[in-house]
């Protein structure tokens, strides 16, 4: 049975003479592995560029609930980036933004939710000017946990200074342990984890 569903591009590895796995997540069935064959032949070149990490496609898919390679039967561009896969800077922070989904995604279970995320902030990323872009990085890595069952609490305050990493808060006093952000530093992640849309980090 095929299905059409949207997918962000997370990683492409050679297989074989002209043939690529390819690591999506898919808005209907969450993290998946196609196979994809013939896009590296000279004929096909051209549509190997639809698996560049971090594109966002709309597929029609092959799909059963068997862990092995799924197949692909059409593929086109649901969004085009203008900038994202061009621009070194915005390229490097699409990449962070991809490796670290891919490394949390663990599990082929759907999550719209965090896939319209993941969508906006890429469509987002790819028109921000340069001051909103340098604050990319630390907004998703800070907005992600949420979408995956854990929230850092935002208490900050003058009387609670210091983010406790393991415990997910801020507290009053430095932990017995290293994982931790006080100072300045952690005043900027609460002015971080308020920010609701990747346009409100000008």
């Amino acid at each position: 049975m095929t299905h059409k569903t949207k997918g962000i591009v997370l990683r492409s590895i050679k297989y074989g003479e002209t043939s690529l796995v390819v690591t999506v997540f898919t808005e209907l069935f969450g993290i998946q592995a196609y196979l994809v064959n013939g896009v590296r032949s000279t004929k096909k070149s051209a549509q190997g560029n639809y698996y560049q990490p971090a594109a966002i496609l709309d597929l029609v898919v092959y799909h059963n609930e068997q862990p092995n390679l799924q197949r692909i039967k059409e593929v086109k561009w649901d969004f085009l980036f203008k900038q994202v896969l061009s621009d070194v800077i915005k390229n490097s922070v699409a990449l962070y933004i991809v490796e670290l989904l891919h490394k949390c995604l663990k599990q082929p279970e759907e999550n719209p939710t965090l896939f319209y995320f993941c969508e906006e902030v890429l469509i987002q990323l790819d028109g921000a000017d340069n001051k909103v872009t340098s604050n990319f990085a630390l907004y998703f890595s800070l907005q992600l946990p949420e979408f995956l069952g854990f929230k850092i609490n935002d208490d900050y305050s003058d009387a609670q200074p210091v983010l406790d990493l393991l415990e997910g808060g801020f507290v009053s006093e430095e932990p017995p342990h290293p994982h931790f952000i006080n100072g300045e530093n952690a005043a900027w992640t609460s002015q971080l984890l308020k920010v609701m849309q990747p346009c409100e980090l000008a």
